[in-house]
């Protein structure tokens, strides 16, 4: 037996079981009657996953790779892992593999466009510290007014007798 409209979804049931009742058409009944579950968690309204924040959600209905590591310095203490020998040594599907094996950790430069970090290259381990704000500039004091008035009367007489 084969129902004449198919069903998109469980709130056509019910019409469709009272429908049937009405025309007397019990195979089309008893048919509905077995698509029915009697476990509510079976139903499509009922279905709920963990809580999973936005991003989760996506990566699983997208079904995208987990996400790659990222590495902000290649000078501090993490151990970098280096693909490129083996495409010298095997050639690229052998760095595909290897890649898929044991990703590259994606290398982030740093807030700098290229030209400044270029320009920065260039200068002196100090100013790089200070423009990248891990040192401060040194602190001037500024003097009171009056202060500056009275160092500039002592002053006066130096430079008259000179």
């Amino acid at each position: 037996m084969q129902i004449d409209v198919p069903l998109v979804n469980e709130a056509q049931i019910g019409t469709r079981l009272n429908a049937a009742i009405e025309n007397d058409r019990r195979g089309e009944f008893a048919l509905l009657l077995s698509l029915l579950s009697v476990d509510a968690r079976d139903m499509a309204q009922f279905q709920w996953q963990k809580d999973l924040d936005m991003a989760q959600k996506l990566q699983r209905q997208f079904e995208l790779p987990p996400q790659q590591s990222l590495m902000a310095d290649l000078s501090s203490a993490e151990p970098v892992v280096d693909n490129s020998s083996i495409f010298m040594a095997q050639g690229p599907r052998a760095f595909q593999l290897q890649q898929a094996l044991r990703p590259e950790a994606l290398v982030i430069r740093g807030g700098e466009s290229v030209a400044m970090a270029e320009a920065l290259s260039n200068c002196d381990h100090v100013t790089q510290l200070r423009q990248r704000g891990q040192l401060s500039a040194p602190k001037v004091e500024i003097m009171h007014f009056a202060d500056q008035l009275a160092i500039q009367r002592n002053l006066v007489p130096l430079l008259a007798s000179a």
